[in-house]
């Protein structure tokens, strides 16, 4: 197979106005004899949903929880990036072009990087008009703050709330086309399967998650807004129901998956506290604009905070990083976390933390300000830790948060199955090795609001489509193989809850394949998950039925995928013989330490074949050119 990104030629700047002009058009009468299914409502779905029932199209949206506006979407905190420049302080397009392909390492696309940015500015203005909250100067211009990875301020946000408010403005927007009869909505429903007819996807298989019931919805496209594979670490900042069987059973009829070993770890979250814990917190990355990250000079130093003069304290980041300081990357803020950790030097009772402090800000701003900026996310954090960031600094530690690898797409967001198109987080398409903080909202809407409709508009014009109904070969034998699965871990009746196999599979990805890897460790890995995942099908214990609710059946399903991504995460961690962003073999770093690319041997996407159960996957190539961001060793000092 040949990889085929249908990248637009000539200058950079106008690829993609030549390309939207190339592409065909749906005559408005024609768009309503067409039926597109959106898998998602999150920002990514729900901004398409809206979108395309907004131009005509008949929408059918599908989510798992018991309302869109519950998508993940709604949990992140400190901003979107645009490049409007409202600080007048240097910003462009083409910065945030350069920022995001220098802080992706030079392992992401220039073409699609460079559209995002172009695209970033009028997701602001469409954001304002649906009376989205951002923050606001006295005069009450829109306010900007600043982020890891640019010298710049250009980041919009509504205090630590800004996915809630921004999914409020994508989910009234897709309420309204509800209202309107062009967008059906299914709730608590899962898609479990995807139906490929004459190689194009045609429809989903889905359970409704309430009565157990199986059905089909058959279309001439479909979406899959359906988020990032984080979870399967078990210990992750996302919700507990995030999960990647949307893509990893589009996978397994034939969509690449590209670049499953780039995660990302956030330098910014709660500490874990004990082994009763089912997720982890995030505090919000825009806290490192007023806090001042540090560890005790000496090993072991066990005093408080308030005991350790400033002299014998190491505010290592500002101290290696003097450009950039607190406001590093997440990949670099992450790893040197773990190193002074590692050095015995990390706080609180494990030794897994660092203090993010406020009490040079609060003296310098007023504690006021800091409240006005943060109010809610120092409250989260009181509540959770029964400490006041106001009167204490708050204990960090890195933690599994956004996966940059998904599904492999063109420039157009096709799958390399025709019909099936990917948005957002489940995509690979737009950073590369490393996201830059708020780039994740800004891609999400980029891709539903302003891309998706053009590019699913030229398929359907483009594409000749036959009836299909549920009596079609293909569609029974999909529904038959979600049966027979379903049946198989109802039948099991083993000893082990699902929960033990999903715990004992992070605990092998995070120590493995986490924040750093090594060649004999991932080795180890893929070993110790394929004699886990089939002990998993021998002794998981899945209670109850598959005819009504059934949350045990939901998740040993989404686990059953983990185990199948988990080996090849870790395959392509060690394909990948260099260090880039999220992936750091320790086998590859500089003297002092840091990121070792090998950009003659490993500048490419590495796409995956599925090969059928049991077998290694097979790897596709496509090679990254770089004619305008030329890679280089990245610095931030």
């Amino acid at each position: 197979m040949t990889l085929d990104g249908k990248l637009p030629t000539g200058p950079i700047e106008q690829a993609w106005d030549k390309a939207r002009f190339d592409l065909k058009l749906v005559n408005p009468a024609n768009k309503r004899k067409h039926t597109i299914i959106v898998v998602g409502s999150g920002l990514a779905g729900a901004s398409a949903a809206a979108t395309l029932g907004e131009l005509g199209y008949n929408i059918k949206c599908f989510c798992f929880q018991d309302s869109p506006r519950r998508a993940h979407s709604i949990a992140a905190q400190g901003g979107i990036n645009a490049a409007k420049n409202y600080q007048n302080d240097g910003d462009s397009v083409y910065r945030l072009f350069y920022d995001t392909v220098k802080g992706g390492d030079f392992r992401a696309r220039e073409a699609n990087v460079y559209r995002l940015a172009q695209i970033s500015v009028s997701i602001i203005d469409q954001c304002v008009a649906q009376g989205v909250p951002f923050a606001r100067e006295y005069g009450g211009t829109l306010t900007n703050r600043s982020f890891g990875g640019a010298q710049v301020s250009r980041t919009f946000y509504a205090r630590g709330q800004t996915g809630q408010q921004l999914l409020l403005g994508a989910y009234q927007a897709l309420e309204r086309q509800i209202q309107a009869g062009t967008v059906t909505m299914y709730s608590r429903t899962e898609m479990l399967d995807l139906i490929v007819i004459d190689g194009k996807a045609r429809g989903i298989v889905t359970r409704n998650l309430v009565t157990g019931e199986i059905d089909t919805h058959i279309g001439d496209a479909v979406i899959l807004g359906t988020g990032g594979y984080g979870n399967v670490y078990y210990l992750s900042t996302n919700a507990k129901g995030s999960n990647v069987t949307a893509s990893w059973r589009a996978h397994k009829r034939g969509a690449l998956f590209a670049n499953p070993c780039y995660t990302q770890i956030h330098p910014t979250c709660i500490p874990v506290s004990g082994d009763y814990q089912s997720k982890l917190t995030l505090m919000s990355e825009s806290l490192r604009n007023d806090g001042r990250i540090w560890v005790p000079l000496k090993k072991g130093d066990k005093r408080s905070p308030d005991q350790i003069p400033e002299a014998e304290r190491d505010y290592y980041l500002e101290r290696r990083y003097p450009s950039f300081g607190n406001l590093v990357p997440r990949d670099v803020a992450s790893r040197n976390a773990k190193a002074v950790c590692d050095e015995g030097r990390g706080v609180g009772e494990s030794g897994l933390g660092v203090y993010l402090d406020f009490g040079d800000a609060i003296k310098r701003l007023g504690e006021h300000t800091i409240r006005e900026r943060y109010g809610n996310l120092f409250d989260m954090y009181q509540r959770i830790t029964d400490e006041n960031p106001y009167k204490v600094p708050m204990r960090i530690y890195p933690a599994i948060h956004y996966t940059m690898g998904g599904l492999w797409v063109d420039y157009n967001l096709q799958s390399t199955i025709p019909g099936l198109f990917v948005l957002g987080e489940a995509n690979f398409s737009d950073h590369g090795a490393n996201r830059l903080g708020a780039s994740a909202l800004m891609q999400g809407l980029s891709d539903g609001y302003f891309i998706i409709p053009y590019t699913v508009g030229n398929y359907l014009a483009s594409n000749k489509l036959g009836k299909v109904d549920a009596s079609n070969e293909e569609v029974r034998s999909t529904v038959s193989s979600v049966r027979q699965m379903t049946e198989k871990l109802l039948s099991i009746k083993g000893k082990r809850t699902v929960d033990s196999f999903h715990r004992e599979l992070g605990k092998i990805m995070w120590d493995e394949c986490g924040m750093s890897r090594t060649a004999e460790g991932l080795q180890k890995a893929i070993g110790q998950i394929r004699a886990l995942r089939e002990e998993y099908w021998q002794n998981v214990n899945v209670p109850g039925s598959g005819d009504d609710l059934n949350q045990s059946l939901e998740k040993a399903g989404r686990v059953a995928d983990f185990f199948e991504l988990g080996e090849l995460m870790c395959t392509d961690a060690l394909e990948r013989n260099e260090s880039c962003g999220g992936h750091f073999r320790e086998e590859y770093q500089t003297p002092d330490g840091e990121a070792q690319r090998d950009d003659e041997h490993y500048s490419y996407v590495a796409a995956w074949g599925y090969q059928g159960p049991g077998n290694r996957e097979e790897l596709y190539k496509e090679p990254l050119e770089f004619n305008y961001v030329h890679p280089s060793q990245r610095s931030y000092k």
